[in-house]
């Protein structure tokens, strides 16, 4: 009787070992899954990575021939219209390359330290067309400024210091345009409202090219200009675009202004290139800030997703 009870005993406790072997086995195998499609994925991903970069130097390419054609940039030009899905082994990947210049380059606002007064009412007058406050444009001075005194409606260390969660200003130029969320004023929708409008440029003195301003930025860079006007200039320059900023004063109506202090140019120096890149079951994403120079285009700022 004995003898049988331990021979049931061994027979359960070997098909005990038998399932759990069974279950090492399974998991291990389904682990080792995870782990070939994980090293897959990751394969993929760096491949697509690649594919996108290489529109950089696409862009590169693309903006140096350009500059050999003519010294004018405007929306009919061949680098300005985007580049379709273009397929690859295993993927597939597609480029845009957008001007800057069209845009108010809010590090225009502080030249060596220092407010720009012309360029303060600029950047009022755009947030004025926008519906926003023209307060914040203050804020934004002293935020970029490099003294401690508080500009109308700005605000300096002490204010910052004393949030919830204590900061200190930037007293420097702008790195990017979701910066403005730590200035005081600014929360998503006011950003979200101004973001069209404005770029964020390694320069401070950069010129508006007409050819891409929309009306609002056209309006906030003449004074005078009404938004009406400015959106008949806007309508008229996509299908005549101007070769010289010459012909474009010419085309202004009398009430908008005229003076040395105008910054605007028919020819822009930095574009946004963004490439997007799929290979297998991986995508990635890049973005680069492009500075042409003549006939060089150098990268002066990139971001990967």
């Amino acid at each position: 009787m004995k003898t049988r009870t331990q021979r049931g005993v061994a027979l359960v406790m070997v098909l005990l070992i038998v399932a759990m072997a069974t279950t090492i086995a399974a998991f291990m195998a389904q682990q080792q899954g995870f782990w070939q499609r994980a090293v897959e994925n990751g394969r993929d991903r760096a491949q697509a990575r690649r594919i996108a970069e290489a529109g950089i130097d696409w862009a590169r390419a693309v903006l140096a021939d350009d500059r050999s054609v003519n010294d004018f940039d405007h929306g009919k030009e061949m680098w300005a219209m985007q580049l379709p899905a273009i397929p690859v082994e295993g993927g597939e990947v597609q480029g845009t390359i957008y001007d800057q210049q069209g845009l108010f380059n809010l590090n225009n606002l502080v030249r060596n330290g220092k407010v720009s007064t012309v360029d303060l009412a600029r950047v009022q007058r755009l947030l004025t067309a926008l519906g926003l406050p023209q307060e914040i444009g203050g804020a934004l001075v002293d935020w970029m400024d490099t003294d401690s005194e508080v500009s109308e409606n700005g605000a300096e260390d002490e204010y910052y210091l004393n949030l919830a969660k204590p900061y200190r200003c930037a007293n420097r130029p702008l790195s990017d345009i979701g910066e403005l969320a730590w200035v005081k004023g600014f929360d998503a929708s006011i950003i979200k409202r101004l973001q069209p409008f404005v770029s964020v440029l390694p320069e401070s003195n950069t010129a508006v090219n007409v050819n891409f301003a929309p009306p609002e930025v056209l309006m906030a860079i003449l004074p005078g200009l009404t938004l009406q006007d400015a959106r008949q200039q806007a309508t008229q320059i996509k299908s005549n675009p101007f070769k010289t900023t010459a012909e474009f004063l010419q085309k202004l109506p009398k009430s908008a202004k005229q003076d040395s202090t105008m910054n605007i140019s028919v020819s822009s120096q930095y574009f946004m290139v963004t490439g997007y890149a799929t290979q297998g079951d991986g995508a990635s994403a890049v973005h680069a800030l492009l500075h042409r120079s003549g006939m060089w285009a150098t990268q002066a700022r990139k971001s990967l997703q």
